[in-house]
């Protein structure tokens, strides 16, 4: 009897998704478990396998199509027999063998378990026509990474030798034809200025969707002070080592604000709230979304009572969600809720920045990279280590007074940080 493989439940509000890459092919023998497809949701990619054994033999649906919940993949056949390479004519193969010389037969090579490589090293690995199974991999359970596959290509430009490039005239008269996503240039361009079409992800479409909807629907102003983060990076250069060797993570500069953010919300809980038609709804708990950059756009996973969580093991935390977002391992879990955001634009070398809202939170901080720039301080100018810091709120529910005294505790906390210890 023949057994479908339908989307399944992908989590709270998600409802779509889009099919992203199918590990399989129709005719193809599968197990118990092996990935077959994965799908592209708002938040993060979810994997579909196989809940019986047997043989594709149908794909319902192909990869950049939307699909809802229940909606029908594939057909497995639990008793069909893996399908067969069709043999050539007697004619063909005694030319063939008439023609080459005799080899060795080889076994048909085996593609590799689809679930020992994580969906953007498969992606990856297709683009550059990488066998899979000639990797190591090093992720849990001895998934290959995007990493793997970096260092796999790496090592083979390495090892191959460069060929001389050919004259420009010879290259444009052997250029093979653009595929389809390029087109070509403008009448009187240049031959290199060429367009290429390349689709959306259902998340960044999301994403594009949703920055507009937050612009259109909350009344968003950003207000902004610096701080001066010598006495943090005190406390790091003196505690680093005693730190790592007794927790087994880095000091960071995020423990410090997010502990710095606690302490402020807590005296502007208006910043730790969310409107709901007529009413607001305060927070009396502290779920903070870390904003961290991937691959097909912005994710913000959470860390989860916050308040009640050593700088230890925030830092730990914000080290595991970092390596879940760069072998796509988030879950949908690690994404819900939140009630105020960090992100740090600072990574990417920004000085200064106004950060958007994520719906349906009011408050969001920007962090920027520090630098030493002269101050005035107690009547003679210094070089100290600056960073600017940018709040954007929403005015419906938080005033302005309350944004710049926020930030103004804020700045207290994090350049003085045995009040962060002693309030935060």
């Amino acid at each position: 009897m023949t057994t479908e493989v339908v989307v399944p439940e992908l989590g709270e509000s998600v409802i779509e998704a889009t099919i992203g890459t199918w590990m399989v092919a129709e005719g193809e023998k599968v197990n118990v478990g092996d990935v077959l497809v994965s799908l592209e949701t708002d938040k993060v990619d979810v994997e579909v396998g196989a809940e019986t054994a047997g043989v594709i033999t149908s794909i319902e649906r192909r990869e950049g199509e939307d699909v809802a919940i229940g909606d029908v993949l594939a057909l497995i056949d639990p008793d069909g027999e893996a399908a067969e390479a069709p043999e050539a004519p007697a004619e063909e193969q005694a030319e063939t063998q008439a023609e080459e010389p005799a080899a060795t037969p080889e076994p048909a090579s085996k593609a590799p378990a689809a679930e020992k490589a994580t969906p953007v090293a498969r992606r990856l690995a297709a683009e550059k026509s990488v066998e899979l199974a000639a990797i190591s991999g090093s992720g849990p359970r001895g998934r290959v990474t995007k990493q793997d596959v970096q260092s796999h290509l790496e090592a083979r430009t390495e090892t191959e030798p460069r060929q001389p490039e050919p004259q420009v005239e010879e290259n444009r008269a052997a250029a093979p034809s653009r595929p389809a996503a390029e087109t070509a240039p403008e009448p009187g361009r240049d031959e290199r200025a060429k367009e290429e079409r390349v689709r959306m992800s259902r998340r960044r479409r999301t994403i594009a969707r949703r920055l507009v909807e937050v612009q259109q629907t909350a009344a968003i102003l950003t207000t902004f002070n610096e701080i001066d983060m010598s006495a943090v990076i005190d406390i790091r250069q003196r505690r680093r080592d005693s730190f790592k060797e007794q927790h087994g993570v880095k000091l960071g500069f995020m423990s410090f604000f997010v502990k710095a953010v606690i302490g402020a919300l807590k005296q502007f809980p208006r910043l730790n709230a969310e409107i709901q038609e007529n009413e607001f709804v305060l927070k009396h708990y502290y779920d903070i979304g870390m904003a961290i950059g991937a691959e097909e756009g912005l994710v913000v996973p959470v860390i989860r009572d916050a308040d009640r969580k050593s700088f230890a093991e925030i830092e730990q935390e914000i080290v595991d969600y970092v390596e879940a977002v760069r072998e796509n391992t988030l879950s949908l879990e690690d994404l819900r809720g939140g009630t105020f955001t960090i992100t740090n634009g600072g990574v990417f070398g920004s000085l200064l920045s106004t950060p958007i809202l994520n719906p349906p939170q009011v408050g969001i901080l920007g962090l920027h990279k520090f630098e030493e720039r002269p101050i005035a301080l107690d009547g003679e100018v210094v070089i100290r280590p600056m960073m600017y810091v940018a709040l954007s709120y929403d005015h419906r529910i938080v005033d302005g007074r309350e944004a710049v005294q926020f930030l103004v505790k804020l700045k207290e906390l994090v350049e003085d940080p045995e009040v962060l210890l002693l309030e935060g």
